[in-house]
């Protein structure tokens, strides 16, 4: 038996949405000036109570990821600098770890935390 893989052999590798949606809420945190993410829908998160509904939606359309991310920023950064910054380090941390493209990473700044 040969135990090496053909070049005709056909194989898949699925990535789960969820997957895309823990890497855009880990790597969003770690951005300096972040407070927190904030609920995609209020409505939904407190019904289901469910972690997917915090932070993010990510979308995969012709093997292309769009993301919109949903954030509370400390009152005391620059907004434009924390947003660039957030689409800068999530487009490349999909890319590195998924291998996929990512088209677009839309910030929406849900609130200002001046209690920090």
């Amino acid at each position: 038996m040969n135990d090496q893989v053909s070049e005709n052999d056909i194989s898949n590798t699925t990535i789960s949405p969820e997957v895309l949606h823990k890497i855009t809420r880990l790597t969003t945190l770690s951005v300096q000036g972040v407070s927190r993410l904030a609920s995609v829908n209020k409505c939904l998160a407190q019904v289901f109570a469910q972690e997917n509904a915090q932070g993010a939606k990510v979308l995969v359309k012709d093997d292309i990821v769009y993301v919109d991310v949903y954030v509370v920023l400390f009152s005391d950064m620059n907004v434009r600098d924390i947003s660039r910054e957030i689409q800068e380090r999530v487009s490349r941390a999909i890319t590195e770890m998924v291998g996929l493209a990512v088209g677009g990473v839309n910030i929406h700044i849900m609130d200002i935390d001046f209690h920090a």
